[in-house]
């Protein structure tokens, strides 16, 4: 076993700039603003994006200016989530965001970074935070918090080997990006603005959505797909520990997978599987093409599953735009609620068969490969999170693995 050190946060690191207590002015672009919304999982997502006005940077940014490799941190809100900054790009930081800068020669920055997704690094954490509905630390607790510190050179090797997964990762989310790219490009093409293959030789006829081919129809949602809404799991029944099968709830349609389970067993129509579209009924009106095999659909998400006249990426792009305006358009007085009154108004523009399955030839083989990537981007995690806790409790001799 290879022997480390506790070191605080107050030891091991040169810089802390929180920015807790202030909120700057928004602005439609500028300078990137990273806020707790965006930092999960290891990463700097790129939806909500919120911005500050450029020449405001400096002023707004006076405690300290980021820089390539520091580590940030949310400090509630939720508590713990951890990301790096990869570049020397600029960003501002909000509220509920502090910047840890390692110590030269004491601590490795992308190590920290790692160390602090640990379990360990979690439980410390949690440990020293406050609050009875809402988790948060303070500064003073937070310089408190310990973390195993390796010779220099074991951190090194310790960050490389969990950097390699996650570059791995990096790249298959960008194969992903370009992949959906290429088909809203397609989509917008041929069934927004019209200009699928043979275009120029088809006559405009009106409709309810405005002027669209002739030959073309506008169809209820309904008419087109199977539209299910969730059970009613019983929340007390949940567990963590894999015992069971994966319940799909509202929270887990950003990321495409679940980490909860129930032993509770189900009707057929509540099971999900690949490919089935999944729509969040509250809050931001998440969608995706379920990507993490079988799983039980809770209450309050909705699933479609085209009848098979389309496919369902075709499907799923066709409702985006719909979804996206019920979200714009839904106003709750505490959160926005998306019902069956809401879904059954959905019309969708309907294409010739022809053309139909000239779409399904495209898009349903960038669907596959999008759903083998995602798949392949949770292998590359799970194997990731299992060496984490060895490589940080020194279980795992990296100084006789081979370079």
């Amino acid at each position: 076993m290879t022997s480390f050190d506790m070191l605080t946060i107050e030891e091991a690191t040169e810089r802390l700039i929180d920015y807790r207590g202030k909120t700057p002015p928004k602005t439609d672009s500028g300078v990137r603003l990273v806020t707790a919304k965006v930092v999960k999982g290891g990463q700097i997502h790129d939806e909500p994006a919120e911005f500050i006005a450029a020449d405001f940077y400096d002023e707004w940014m006076r405690r300290g200016l980021p820089q390539k490799l520091d580590v940030l941190l949310t400090t509630e809100a939720p508590l713990g989530e951890v990301a790096i900054l990869r570049d020397d790009t600029r960003v501002a930081l909000a509220q509920r965001i502090i910047l840890l800068r390692a110590k030269q020669g004491v601590l490795d920055p992308v190590y920290l970074f790692y160390a602090l997704q640990s379990d360990f690094g979690q439980g410390e954490l949690k440990a020293r935070a406050s609050g009875t509905t809402v988790l948060g630390i303070k500064q003073s607790e937070l310089r408190k918090v310990r973390v195993p510190v390796f010779p220099l050179a074991v951190q090194k090797r310790i960050a490389g080997i969990l950097s390699a997964y996650d570059e791995l990762i990096e790249n298959s989310q960008r194969r992903i990006k370009i992949l959906e790219s290429m088909a809203r490009s397609l989509y917008r093409d041929w069934f927004v603005h019209f200009r699928f293959p043979g275009y120029e030789s088809v006559p405009r006829v009106p409709s309810p959505l405005g002027e669209i081919p002739e030959g073309w129809e506008v169809r209820n949602v309904k008419d087109i797909a199977t539209v299910t809404y969730g059970f009613p799991f019983a929340s007390k029944k949940f567990n963590t520990d894999t015992i069971g099968t994966p319940v799909i709830r509202i929270r887990d349609i950003p990321e495409g997978c679940s980490a909860t389970f129930t032993e509770e067993d189900a009707e057929q129509k509540y099971h999900v599987k690949n490919g089935h579209i999944l729509v969040g009924m509250d809050g931001d009106f998440h969608m995706c093409l379920w990507s993490s095999g079988h799983a039980f659909q809770n209450q309050r998400v909705a699933r479609f599953e085209s009848n098979g006249e389309v496919g369902n990426l075709h499907l799923f792009l066709a409702l985006e735009k719909p979804i996206q305006e019920f979200n714009k358009a839904i106003i709750g007085t505490t959160v926005a609620h998306l019902g069956d009154m809401h879904i059954k108004t959905i019309q969708i523009l309907w294409p010739p068969l022809t053309l139909r399955e000239k779409a399904r030839e495209v898009l349903e083989p960038m669907s596959e490969q999008v759903i083998a990537l995602k798949q392949e981007i949770q292998t590359l995690r799970r194997t990731r999170d299992l060496l984490l806790p060895r490589l940080l409790s020194g279980r795992i001799d990296v100084e006789a693995m081979p370079v």
